[in-house]
């Protein structure tokens, strides 16, 4: 995805959640926590903008461009099983998730920004795709460089995370491992799955 320029706050607003991570787009965000825009009364949100949203959210969350989330959405329909699941499972294999998720950064730009400038090794390589897509056994290094270890072990430090039944992490060694894949309860994406959302997505991209 090409780097959001614009207030990432305005983005958390009109999707409703906490996309962004950063410290000025939280603050933004509750500072005004209605959609941007004139406003007059609450509008009924038809299925199609629902669906419309909740593809917004995925893009945004895991920075994604528009031709990137139709090829991940065209693999996932090869695959067996649940499409709309297979999409998510996709995205949270992707390195930059995975680096963020794990407790190496504080948000998703910072992680895509040091996987773009070599920061990160797997399996001992470099690797400068955010898109990568991870497997079970791979681990995930940062370079050794005496100033990229400094910078990440203070990020790990302050950095909010959750655990993963999936991913191992080591903040001593910056080292995390990927045990196997993830299911559908990992999806990190803040989404009504019970709404039949991820459903409605699916639809929305099978047009």
């Amino acid at each position: 995805m090409s780097r959001h320029t614009r207030p990432k706050a305005r983005v958390n607003r009109r999707l409703g959640v906490l996309i962004y991570e950063s410290s000025g787009a939280k603050r933004a965000s509750e500072r005004r926590e209605n959609p941007p825009g004139m406003h007059t009364r609450p509008k009924r949100t038809s299925n199609y903008g629902t669906a419309l949203y909740a593809k917004q959210r995925i893009k945004h969350y895991y920075g994604l461009g528009e031709r990137q989330l139709r090829r991940m959405f065209d693999e996932a329909s090869r695959s067996k099983g649940n499409t709309g699941e297979n999409l998510l499972i996709l995205c949270e294999r992707r390195l930059d998730n995975v680096v963020r998720r794990a407790g190496f950064t504080k948000t998703r730009p910072q992680a895509r920004q040091g996987i773009v400038h070599g920061h990160f090794q797997v399996n001992g390589i470099k690797v400068t795709k955010p898109s990568y897509i991870l497997r079970p056994g791979d681990v995930i290094t940062v370079r050794p460089r005496e100033n990229l270890l400094n910078f990440y072990r203070v990020l790990a430090e302050n950095a909010q995370t959750q655990p993963m039944d999936w991913v191992t992490f080591d903040p001593e060694t910056l080292r995390a491992t990927v045990q196997g894949k993830p299911g559908p309860n990992d999806v990190s994406v803040p989404m009504d799955y019970n709404a039949g959302m991820v459903n409605m997505i699916v639809e929305f991209l099978s047009r």
